[in-house]
């Protein structure tokens, strides 16, 4: 009876060890397959936030061929200052500005124009155009892309005069909650018109900024949407300056030309893939 039931046995125990093999088999495509979706997350999550990629491309401050068809140039070529100055001043002021990761970046400050800075601005001055570019702003940070710059009026303070859309940091920054109805956030004509439609990034990561002028429409572009829209020399335009804190400033917001302009705020910022194309002259 012993040798009987030792042979009775031995099919159920080879079922057993069967079953053993393939749940361990299983367990390890369980386990491969996981580290495989952390992996894939890990890397998007890196794509989005860190300064030396760009989002859904393997290139950056790069043009495609239909972008250089279409007119498009480059502002800033991801490794020199080229095309870039300081504002009344003949060189790049690398002292607070510095090329990183593929970025203009402006180094960390007390939240005021840098003593060895200052705001930079395109060496050719643009009428009727498109720019497009990228930024990234630090925790509690401000800055500001400007146009129609010239160096004929002084400088407000410590920045250059002209129309201005915000770069801020809307959940930290106390000018968010100045102004009127969110004219000094994010994507704003600062301190005139506050965006509308807005689809701001968190911290940490790149917004995509679009400016277009033609004639005497302009538009601001964030994120794809379209948040701001305004004529130049309009009555709308006029009683918002006279209600804003340019009021007492002669010529601001006159000029339908000029330099562009990265703002020195003291705040560390980014910018990249900076380009732009002229669009022929409004009739």
């Amino acid at each position: 009876m012993q040798n009987g039931g030792n042979d009775s046995d031995k099919p159920r125990e080879e079922v057993n060890k069967l079953a053993g093999s393939v749940g361990q088999i299983l367990g390890g495509l369980i386990t491969l397959l996981l580290s495989c979706l952390c992996v894939t997350a890990l890397g998007q999550q890196n794509v989005s936030s860190t300064p030396g990629k760009r989002e859904g491309s393997t290139t950056l401050n790069q043009l495609t061929a239909a972008e250089k068809a279409a007119g498009w140039k480059l502002l800033f070529d991801g490794k020199t200052p080229n095309g870039w100055r300081g504002l009344h001043q003949q060189s790049f002021p690398a002292g607070a500005w510095t090329i990183e990761a593929g970025c203009i970046k402006h180094r960390a400050g007390q939240g005021q124009q840098s003593q060895d800075g200052g705001d930079i601005i395109t060496n050719q001055e643009y009428e009727n155009f498109e720019l497009q570019l990228e930024w990234r702003i630090s925790t509690g940070g401000n800055s500001g892309i400007k146009y129609f710059i010239s160096e004929s009026l002084p400088p407000t303070g410590a920045s250059g005069i002209g129309p201005e859309m915000q770069i801020l940091d809307d959940e930290k920054h106390p000018d968010a909650k100045l102004g009127r109805d969110g004219n000094r956030t994010a994507g704003a004509l600062y301190d005139l018109i506050a965006p509308r439609n807005k689809r701001l990034r968190p911290v940490g990561e790149f917004n995509q900024a679009r400016l277009v002028v033609k004639g005497s429409h302009v538009e601001h572009w964030l994120n794809g949407a379209k948040v701001v829209e305004y004529e130049l020399g309009s009555d709308r335009l006029r009683k918002l300056i006279a209600q804003s804190k340019y009021k007492d400033i002669p010529g601001f917001a006159q000029s339908h030309k000029g330099h562009i302009l990265l703002q020195d705020h003291g705040d560390e910022v980014w910018f990249r893939n900076i380009k732009i194309r002229e669009l022929p002259a409004s009739h």
